[in-house]
């Protein structure tokens, strides 16, 4: 395809897990909207070991376009391992992940593209959440706790469709392989001073199956995870100033020195 400078390249990506039936819609929406707003691009499919035929479709649909990929798990991983190797196997500059139930519409991303000059990683908060009461409970509750344990001002840190800079990924550490890595994403990018922006977006309800992110099994990686975040994020040896470094003292644990030379 031709390239154009004015537009951005972009790697998007989606893990499936049981989204045979969505996942042919979430390809097509993103050819459309990606033909429209980046100069080059690629679609990468993360095969979570889904016991349906979501790879298969997968599959078939690269053989028609060559800018798609399909990385599949020998078995199921979890979504946050999912979104890591999405994220190791991205070429471009800006990535947009999102989910593969056609849950959040990625003819969105046209808004999260007109801020890239302005943030690093752009989220984005459902002011509209059309699925149940249970679901939303679940969400407020998720939220409010995550703005305790991290200090973090944002709205909806876990929402499904996110654009970042390739650079600042890389720079991350990300743990998780939970649902929670949405957070990690966020609190890790904050905490390095880099952007983060929010917008607005609908979300529209399963047309099939049921959502993975509340079963209980789901709930328990999520909060081993987000434990395990906030024991590395507020230990005495996390992002420290270039000037400091970490030295055992005598009863074997850690403390920061000062290092730095005068001229």
């Amino acid at each position: 395809m031709p390239v154009n400078e004015t537009k951005p390249r972009i790697s998007l990506f989606f893990p499936v897990y049981r989204d045979e039936r969505t996942v042919e819609t979430v390809t097509k929406k993103a050819i459309s909207v990606l033909s429209d707003v980046a100069c080059e691009y690629e679609i990468i499919i993360i095969d979570d070991g889904s016991p349906d035929r979501s790879a298969e479709i997968a599959e078939e649909l690269a053989t028609k376009h060559d800018f798609i990929r399909v990385i599949r798990h020998n078995k199921n991983l979890g979504y946050g391992a999912a979104i890591k190797t999405g994220f190791a196997n991205c070429r471009y500059e800006w990535i947009c992940l999102t989910d593969g139930d056609d849950e959040y519409d990625i003819f969105d991303l046209y808004k999260l593209i007109r801020l890239r000059d302005y943030y690093d990683l752009i989220i984005t908060f459902r002011y509209v959440k059309s699925y149940s009461g249970f679901r939303q409970f679940t969400s407020w509750t998720y939220n409010n706790v995550l703005r305790v344990l991290f200090k973090t001002p944002y709205r909806d840190i876990s929402t499904g469709l996110r654009l970042v800079r390739k650079s600042l990924v890389d720079e991350l550490d990300l743990q998780a392989t939970s649902p929670f890595i949405g957070a990690e994403l966020a609190i890790k990018t904050m905490l390095k001073g880099f952007r983060v922006g929010e917008v607005g977006i609908q979300t529209f309800p399963r047309e099939f199956g049921k959502g993975a992110s509340v079963t209980p099994a789901n709930i328990a990686a999520t909060i081993r995870d987000m434990l395990a975040a906030r024991r590395t994020i507020f230990s005495d040896k996390y992002e420290l100033p270039i000037n400091r470094k970490v030295s055992p003292n005598s009863e074997g644990s850690a403390r920061s020195t000062t290092e730095f030379n005068l001229k």
